[in-house]
């Protein structure tokens, strides 16, 4: 039986082609259906993402999967094979194998060590096995994928760094405070990299979001968004002694926030620490802000070296991972041999079985009467004789099953045993 991973990424394939060949949730059972239709395809996985179109099949060994998989896709997108053809990658065996783990552990993302891509495989996996279209080989490749994916996240820390500036910004906060559960905070002005990090602020637990900015309208739409209250653009300067996390990317050509404001502000606060992003070009709040005690100013180039430190830090982190992904490859691969083996040893014991038995009957009118524990002496007998014999064979079989010399062996006590070629 074949294995084979068939897909295009953000490496191979511009958005627009993404887009056009991402499969749409509601057609994703059909699209399945249609695939185990194909002729040779025994089993088939639709992994559909932003950055990731993929397809995973286990395949009888005659049949050409990549073809075949190429095809289901052209067919179900109506789209030239020859036009998506440059587009996709193959990968078959254990490179598929090592592909998959990969991906579950997100070194192949475009942000590596990102979690969403494991929940994505997890979801794609899961409706495959609802349908159908997953039993034997593929389900006991992607069980492990997730087992690795969870051995990666514990044993490195390839996923505890920020790695973009919003998010460095909630992480930056978190190390200021602790639990953001009951903090408050200040957007002023409602770009996108202010609702980017209120969103990771909401996702950990922050207490509550006000929002300020010229545009009434605008914040409307973003308090909105967030379940936040709105504070009158006019009065934000007043409203800060009551907020410990202040997020500024207003649109204003000169600072909005200045040292002496923030001097009463901070008094007013009796001390207590506040936390100050400045997310705006040009910039929001006056540098000289970040002279006060207890005042702690970030802005987004202060951001960014933390987000270029944080990933080199998973580069290397992720060399790590890749050790851990080689070992997990070869693990797998060997349990596969085992498992292609598993009928001839099967068939093997049954053979020798069955000569044991025989020549119990041949001889049982030479024995003359038995009593049942005789009997049963005798069986036990000659079936421990028969498992000593077949042991040496078969844990050398199972030994050598994923190394080179394997198929030989395997061939070579099929002839012994004379064993059927089928097994």
């Amino acid at each position: 039986m074949k294995f084979l991973v068939t897909g295009l990424n953000h490496r191979t394939a511009p958005v627009e082609v993404r887009e056009r060949l991402a499969f749409n949730e509601a057609r994703l059972n059909d699209a399945l259906d249609e695939l185990k239709r194909r002729p040779g395809l025994l089993e088939g996985m639709i992994l559909s993402t932003c950055n990731r179109v993929e397809i995973a099949v286990a395949a009888d060994e005659q049949t050409d999967a990549a073809d075949a998989v190429e095809r289901f896709l052209a067919d179900c997108q109506h789209v030239s094979r020859d036009w998506i053809s440059p587009y996709l990658y193959h990968h078959q065996g254990t490179d598929a194998i090592r592909h998959l783990f990969r991906v579950a552990s997100s070194l192949d993302s475009m942000v590596v060590g990102e979690p969403q891509i494991l929940g994505q495989l997890k979801s794609a996996y899961s409706v495959a096995k609802d349908r159908g279209s997953i039993s034997g080989l593929l389900d006991q490749v992607l069980s492990r994928a997730f087992n690795v994916a969870k051995r990666v996240r514990s044993e490195t820390e390839i996923g505890q760094s920020a790695v973009s500036v919003s998010f460095a910004a909630v992480e930056m906060a978190k190390e200021i405070f602790g639990s953001l559960s009951d903090r408050k905070v200040l957007l002023v002005g409602a770009g996108k990299m202010s609702e980017l990090s209120a969103r990771h602020l909401r996702r950990s637990g922050v207490g509550q979001i006000y929002v300020t900015n010229r545009t009434h309208e605008r914040a409307v739409e973003m308090a909105t968004v967030f379940d936040g209250r709105i504070v009158e653009y006019d009065r934000f300067i007043a409203s800060l002694p009551d907020m410990d996390i202040v997020i500024t990317s207003s649109g204003a050509p000169h600072y909005i926030l200045l040292k002496e404001q923030m001097k009463k502000v901070i008094g007013s606060r009796r001390n207590r620490p506040m936390f100050l992003i400045d997310i705006a070009v040009p910039r929001n709040i006056e540098p000289s802000v970040n002279e006060l005690d207890n005042v702690f100013l970030y802005d987004i180039d202060d951001l960014q070296k933390v987000v270029d430190q944080n990933v080199k830090g998973r580069k290397k982190v992720a060399e790590e991972a890749e050790q851990i992904i080689a070992e997990e490859v070869q693990r797998m691969i060997a349990r596969l041999k085992e498992r292609e083996i598993a009928p001839m040893i099967v068939s093997l014991q049954e053979q020798l079985e069955q000569v044991r038995v025989a020549e119990f009957e041949r001889m049982r009118g030479k024995l003359g009467a038995l009593t049942p524990q005789q009997e049963e002496a005798i069986h036990a007998l000659t079936r421990g004789i028969v498992n000593k014999i077949a042991h040496g064979p078969i844990s050398e079989l199972r030994k050598q099953a994923s190394q080179p010399e394997g198929p030989h062996l395997a061939s070579v006590i099929r002839r012994v045993f004379r064993l059927g070629a089928g097994q």
